[in-house]
């Protein structure tokens, strides 16, 4: 390849690079986080609280169901029997997280923490959808294969991945942590 192309292709793409290191990776991340997630674990989070002050602030039998599912059945399936220690706890911070982490995720504040906290809570998501629930084989899917659907192992990869990035990288300048001073260097 003649240098001149070589030189053109390193100006054009270095240059390119330079002007977008600082916010667009960071921000496409959050966008791309917002767009498919954020929806999704609100959503989630509505249906285990009630309606209505106060109960907005309690998690509700359905919430044991889906966080703790194992537990709930030892019981019969009577939330009110569940000990608050720690599996009370363990619902009332996975309802919690459920609202809060997404939504610092895509304001970029304490980002690389949020982002830190929702690849924790997507690993128990899985392990609790995998064991907790019994999901089927074709559910949970496997990576390397042809079948590119599989609700846990394919859709999981793609959550994990603008967390990642936001962790290692961080929101970028375009962010609340990067209006603070911690931008993608924090």
């Amino acid at each position: 390849m003649p240098s001149s192309l070589v030189y053109a292709y390193r100006a054009i793409f270095g240059g390119l690079q330079s002007a977008t290191e600082d916010w667009l990776l960071g921000l496409s991340a959050r966008l791309a986080f917002a767009s498919v997630l954020l929806f999704y674990f609100i959503n989630s989070a509505l249906t285990k609280i009630g309606s209505g002050f106060p109960a907005m602030f309690i998690p509700q039998d359905n919430a044991y169901s889906q966080i703790v599912p194992m537990v709930v059945e030892k019981f019969d399936y009577d939330a009110s029997k569940v000990p608050m220690v720690p599996y009370g706890l363990i619902v009332f911070a996975g309802t919690y997280a459920e609202f809060i982490l997404p939504v610092l995720v895509v304001i970029g504040l304490f980002t690389r923490l949020a982002s830190l906290g929702m690849i924790g809570f997507i690993a128990v998501m899985t392990y609790v959808d995998i064991f907790g629930h019994q999901a089927d084989a074709k559910t949970i899917g496997m990576v390397f294969d042809r079948i590119q659907d599989s609700a846990i192992a394919d859709q999981r990869i793609l959550w994990l991945f603008p967390l990642i990035y936001l962790v290692l990288r961080g929101p970028g300048w375009v962010s609340i942590d990067g209006l603070f001073g911690r931008s993608s260097d924090s």
